[in-house]
């Protein structure tokens, strides 16, 4: 289950799209049983207050993950496993974005369910393979009628 919120007034958002998307990506990575992730989609002052309390950042970011199970494909018994909370600012992504909001909150969807699932870009290694990972769900996306 995905539960996506939109809990800010600055940009339209199609939170049923997004969570598509998401329940899209969880599919793919083969992540079993019933589970439930939390997609919400924030202002700039929160998530400026979530970055520097949660990252040490100075300022907005454009997405975070809060990931709160470790084994992604453990189910425990009748209860959803809680994968964690993904937040996302609409008006950092749209800032970025260069005209293709949608192509960025796509793609800041799906790294937030990387994240979650335990993906992360510290190494070049690592980030290699996110952004594979990325560009292979992007596109299953994009090609969806």
């Amino acid at each position: 289950m995905v539960v996506s919120i939109d809990d800010q007034d600055v940009l339209p958002i199609d939170t049923e799209r997004w969570g598509d998307l998401v329940r899209d990506v969880l599919t793919a990575e083969r992540v079993a049983g019933p589970c439930e992730l939390n997609l919400t989609f924030i202002g700039v002052d929160e998530m400026t207050e979530l970055n520097i309390e949660h990252m040490g950042g100075t300022g907005p970011t454009d997405v975070l993950s809060f990931p709160l199970d470790d084994d992604t494909n453990e189910v425990f018994e009748s209860q959803p496993r809680l994968l964690g909370d993904i937040v996302i600012c609409p008006t950092i992504v749209a800032a970025q974005a260069q005209g293709e909001t949608d192509d960025e909150m796509a793609l800041m969807v799906v790294h937030g369910v990387l994240h979650i699932l335990g993906m992360d870009h510290q190494e070049a290694d690592e980030a290699a393979e996110m952004k594979v990972a990325e560009q292979r769900h992007l596109s299953s996306w994009r090609e969806k009628p």
